[in-house]
């Protein structure tokens, strides 16, 4: 029985349950039915990435203090991290990856690397 290939167009014969005439088409399709969101995600894995490197570049000792002025001189995103740690105490450290950091006083952060007890 002869398919119509739901990317291009031709026809093949193949699985009762094939929609592609070739992988090829198969990965062209989805590639595009996924592009705004795979835009999306590398967008916000960058600027993940980049708060990452900014507090690793900034606490090369494991565990650093510095100003908020210095992290937004970077080009760091506040808003951006990837997961938080709140200790039994209620105090919040907000990670990008492994690097972590948490508000003190004063605008100060207190930068650190994630633990393995953290989870």
């Amino acid at each position: 029985m002869k398919k119509e290939c739901i990317e291009c167009g031709e026809l093949f014969t193949g699985r009762s349950d094939a929609k592609f005439c070739s992988p090829h088409c198969r990965s062209n399709h989805n590639n595009r039915q996924n592009r705004d969101f795979n835009n999306f995600m590398r967008n916000i894995n960058n600027i993940l990435r980049k708060n990452r490197r900014i507090l690793a570049d900034l606490n090369p000792n494991g565990k650093a203090r510095i100003h908020r002025d210095k992290l937004m001189e970077q080009g760091f995103k506040f808003s951006y991290f990837t997961n938080e740690y709140v200790t039994k105490s209620g105090r919040v450290y907000r990670f990008c990856y492994d690097q972590g950091y948490i508000e003190t006083e004063d605008n100060y952060y207190t930068l650190v690397v994630r633990q393995e007890y953290v989870e």
